[in-house]
């Protein structure tokens, strides 16, 4: 059965669509960034329902139709949007976290502090971590790349575009978010990347419930050296070749689904 359901995050209104199975299991989805609900994680959420998990996918703050500032990465208020989503459920579910792409992260940092998440599964997740920015790009330019996106934190920039200026460039984003546009809107403010530039996950490694990583072996988007870096006590190497094959091609989707459901029946 799945019901649209609303609820309070920091007051804000937050919408989601909860997929009810029996027993007591349950799973929080978060995705993308600047996906929403109709996309992917509404993909793993009927799938892993199916699989016998209550799932709940929802929209963040600010994207899709839940209220906040509109188009706009606040990652702080994701990880309370997240907390808020465990409270929905943990009085009457055991709770796991499932994150994709840059929910994986957010997923990792919000089980980290929440004992009420009893697991923890990123799928083609991005592991930031400002250290290794910082590294490969070198110290100065990381701080300027931070600058500008200061300086034109209000700005909005397209969220995908096949080249040019946008915050995911490249055909790859652009193949699947053009053919997914139901309650998703192409901007972001410049101010999100800043978000998404000093996100730490790394560091809350040691603080993780039993955690799974499934990462493709090519991954232009999200690198498989931050999911190696993640050490999770499971890591999952899929033969992808594409990021984004982990959003809906199979037989990717069916692997990680699999993968994930047995992991949390161990462990969540």
């Amino acid at each position: 059965m799945i019901e649209e359901v609303t609820f309070s995050s920091e007051g804000l209104a937050l919408s989601g669509l909860l997929h009810r199975a029996d027993g007591d299991r349950a799973i929080v989805l978060t995705g993308p960034f600047t996906g929403v609900k109709e996309q992917v994680t509404g993909l793993y959420a009927k799938r892993l329902a199916e699989a016998g998990f209550t799932t709940l996918a929802f929209d963040h703050r600010g994207f899709g139709s839940s209220e906040g500032r509109p188009q706009h990465e606040d990652s702080q208020g994701k990880l309370a949007d997240l907390r808020a989503a465990v409270g929905l459920l943990a009085g009457s579910h055991r709770v796991a976290l499932v994150g994709i792409c840059l929910g994986g992260g957010y997923a990792m940092r919000a089980a980290a502090t929440d004992p009420r998440v009893t697991a923890v599964a990123g799928i083609a997740g991005a592991y930031n971590s400002p250290a290794w920015f910082a590294a490969r790009m070198g110290l100065d330019a990381y701080r300027a790349a931070l600058a500008g996106m200061l300086a034109h934190y209000d700005e909005f920039l397209p969220a995908v575009a096949p080249s040019g200026d946008a915050a995911m460039p490249g055909d790859e984003p652009w193949s699947y978010y053009s053919q997914h546009p139901l309650n998703w809107t192409n901007r972001v403010t410049r101010g999100s990347l800043h978000s998404l530039m000093t996100l730490d996950v790394l560091s809350v490694r040691p603080l993780l419930p039993p955690s799974l990583i499934i990462h493709g072996r090519e991954d232009a988007y999200c690198s498989p050296e931050l999911a190696t870096a993640m050490a999770a006590d499971k890591t999952v190497w899929l033969d992808t070749e594409r990021h984004v094959d982990l959003y809906e091609a199979e037989p990717y989707v069916t692997q990680a689904v699999d993968e994930t459901a047995t992991f949390l029946r161990a462990h969540g």
